[in-house]
Parts: structure tokens; sequence; C-alpha cells
């Protein structure tokens, strides 16, 4: 009974491995010509001459297996590399115990290995789908470049919840004078903090609370814990604490103006900023003492034009773009400042070029269509320039 057993299960892994050989290149390393063997046997899908080696080379499995364990654990190695060569140690050493009565704690040693490397990955993950979760609110991010050292101090990964910072402050306040716009290109510490860089800026006892304050880290440190909630869903909002946090940053928050006292959202359920400035409902800083806002606001307006009937024109703002942010982040580095020498598409946004270095990020998505498509072609905007030859392209 024994033996059946452990003939289908040879069998049923044999065809597993048969498809992660087909499908996942070799690795670079040394391989011994007994494993380049058994994996050219695998793909040969020949039994009986993988049989033979099985049972050819009996005293040396257990070092064959060995050797898979300690390359598959190698600090340079990925999950899929790790399983990879798991596997194959799995597969010789089942068939070993099938064909030469070898012991079982030799696949029972590799199982372990599995199983741990499979709870690793199963962590990874939901974690992962922790921060997504987290960053689904425009412009939130998870700081975690220093995990390891926050988790030694007990201190869980920072949330950075953009959207309450945007209540008070215009973007051009702090890009890209204090921060680059470029997730991980900042190099956040606590020690730049407490030297008054970084964070540390607004968060002085003053504008805002003291980030260098030991009592305060909890404020900040909160990535997986129950605080955390409203930050995810804007049930953070309160009209007396926005006009206190307000009062306090040197800006204006006005909830009397807000229509039945709620935020405006979009469609997908975020806040519309642009609602909010023409509701007047609040009146956010453009700068701080030490960084005047020198460029102003540009009264033009760009008409994009699309080559589809069916898809209106893209009237771009630069009064809505540069009450915002300052005109030197977009050019001339993401734009060329020059007319109709910038042709924008969809293709480019999705890989976080030209409006997709914000919108998709930190302002509404992209694939909000009609918050951009939304000019007819009948008759263009008076006073409107004319974006001839750059025009975007309908999604693909």
């Amino acid at each position: 009974m024994r033996s059946n057993i452990l003939y289908g299960v040879g069998l049923v892994l044999t065809l597993m491995l048969v498809l992660v050989v087909s499908f996942i290149p070799l690795l670079n390393a040394e391989e011994s010509q007994f494993r380049k063997q058994f994996i050219e046997n695998y793909n040969a899908n020949s039994l009986q001459a993988q049989t033979f080696l099985i049972k050819k080379n009996k005293d040396s499995i257990e070092t064959e297996v060995n050797s898979l364990i300690t390359e598959a654990m190698a600090a340079d190695k990925n999950y899929q590399d790790r399983m990879y060569l798991l596997d194959i140690a799995a597969m010789i050493a089942t068939m070993h115990i099938h064909w030469n009565n070898g012991s079982e704690e030799l696949l029972k040693k590799v199982e372990t290995f599995q199983k741990a490397e499979f709870k690793k990955e199963q962590v990874k993950t939901e974690e992962m789908e922790r921060v997504k979760e987290a960053e689904k609110v425009p412009g939130n991010f998870v700081m975690a470049a220093h995990k390891e050292e926050m988790a030694k101090k007990g201190l869980a990964p920072v949330i950075y919840p953009h959207w309450i910072h945007r209540a008070f402050f215009r973007c051009k306040v702090c890009h890209e004078d204090i921060f680059v716009m470029k997730r991980n290109g900042n190099n956040i510490s606590q020690a730049n903090i407490q030297e008054g860089k970084q964070c540390g800026v607004c968060h002085n006892g003053a504008i805002s609370f003291n980030a260098s304050a030991e009592e305060n880290c909890a404020r900040c440190h909160i990535f997986g814990k129950q605080e955390s909630k409203p930050l995810l869903d804007l049930s953070y909002y309160s009209h007396n604490k926005f006009k206190e946090i307000a009062s306090r940053a040197g800006s204006e928050w006005k909830p009397e103006n807000l229509t039945g006292g709620k935020l405006p959202l979009d469609k997908l359920g975020f806040i519309n900023w642009i609602e909010l400035d023409k509701m007047k409902a609040f009146n956010p800083r453009t700068s701080l003492g030490e960084s005047l806002d020198t460029e102003g606001i540009r009264e033009t307006s760009i008409l994009f034009q699309t080559p589809n009937a069916f898809l209106k024109d893209v009237l771009f703002s630069h009064k809505i773009h540069s009450t915002w942010v300052k005109c030197s982040l977009c050019h001339p580095n993401i734009f060329k400042p020059e007319l109709g020498a910038n042709k924008v598409t969809m293709i480019e946004m999705k890989d976080g070029k030209s409006c997709g270095r914000c919108h998709g990020r930190v302002s509404f998505t992209y694939a909000d269509c009609l918050r951009c498509h939304s000019q007819t072609k009948e008759k263009p905007p008076e006073g409107a320039l004319i974006n001839k030859a750059g025009t975007t392209a309908p999604p693909q």
C-alpha cells in the first residue's frame, strides 16, 4: 500500500515538475551532472531513465538534495528561484523513497523549507495587499524603507495621508523645495526630521505636532493598525478638527460652504479638489515663510484635439494647475514649454509619464476619462491656444 501511494505521489509530482521546468529558465548555477540529467529526463518525460538514474546514484542522493537546499536558500535567490530548486529537491527525495527505499526524513527536511518559504511569501503578499488598500486614496503611500530599523524599535511603517495635508497646503509648498515628487527619492529619516528638514519643516510643534517628540511616534507609525482606517476611507473628516488644524497651519477651512456639509467626491469616491476650490470651502497655504511662491498663477488654456470623432477634446487649464503646483515641476523636464512640442498619449500616462506623473498617483486618475475629455469639438473655446502638433490618443 505504502509503495503504491508513493508511486502515485511520484507521478503527480513528476507532472508538476515537468510544468515547472518547462516555464522557468534554468538558473545560473553550477549544476551537477546528476541534476542536469535529472532535469533532462523530466523534460523528455522519460520515467524509465529517471528510475535508472535514481537507483544508480542512490548513495549520492542525500548530498544532491542538501546541495539544492543550500543553493535555494542563498541570499541572492528570490521566491520563485527558491521554490524551483526546492521542488527539484522534493522530487528527488520522493523518488529516492520509492525506488531506493530511502529515508523519509530527507523529504521532510525539504518540505520544512518549502513550507517556511511559502509562509514568508504569503505574509509578504498579504502585506502588499494591505499596502494597496492603504494607498488607494490618491497620494497616500506607505513609508517602509527602514522597516527593519522601525521594527526593532517596536514601530510600524508610516502612512502618509496626502489628502489631509492637501487640505491645508497647496502642493507647491512642499514640491520641489522640500520633497522631490518621486517615490523613494527623498531618503526620509528621523535624523533629518529632527534637524528641521523634510517633515520636520512643519512638524515642529508650531505649525503641526512635533515629530521629534517620542510620544508622537504613534501618530504616523500606524500602518496595519486600527488607527489607520480613518486615513483610508476619508472618515477622518471632521468640521471642527479641520478648522482647528487650518487655524494652526495658517490656512482656512470653511465647512459652511460645503454642500450638505459633506466633502465633494468624484465618481470614484475621492475628493474633488477643484470643486472644493469652486465652493471656496478652503484656502490652503501656498508657501512657507522661507519658501515664497514667486511663479504666480498662469491664466492660459491649451486645447488638445483628439483624432477621434467620438472622443471629446481636452482643455488644459494652466490656472488650475499653477494654482496647485509650480511651473518648474513640469517644465521643462516633463513637458517642453513650446506650444505643440508635446504629444500626450494614454499609453504614456499609464507608464507614469507626461500627465501620468501626477494623475493616477496624487491627483485623480486618468481612468476618469470625462474629467479631461469634456470639451466639445463644435466650437473651440475662445482664447485657448491650440496644441495642433500634440494630439491625445484614445485609450488603448
